[in-house]
C-alpha cells in the first residue's frame, strides 16, 4: 500500500468502517501531531481508558 499523501510505501495502514489509509512514517507523525494539539486526543485516551492501572 502507498501513502495517501506521497507516493512512499504506508508503514502504517489503519482500517475503519471498511476504508483503508495508507501512511508513511512521515505523515503518520504529521497526522498524529496534528491530533496531539487538538482535543482529539485527549478524547480518544478517555474512550479508551488508556492511564487506568494494571
Amino acid at each position: 500500500m502507498r501513502c495517501h499523501y506521497c507516493d512512499r510505501k504506508a508503514t502504517f495502514a489503519p482500517k475503519m468502517g471498511g476504508v483503508q489509509v495508507g501512511l508513511c512514517d512521515t505523515h503518520f507523525r504529521e497526522r498524529f501531531e496534528n491530533l496531539a494539539e487538538s482535543d482529539a486526543l485527549a478524547y480518544l485516551r478517555q474512550e479508551l481508558d488508556v492511564d487506568r492501572p494494571e
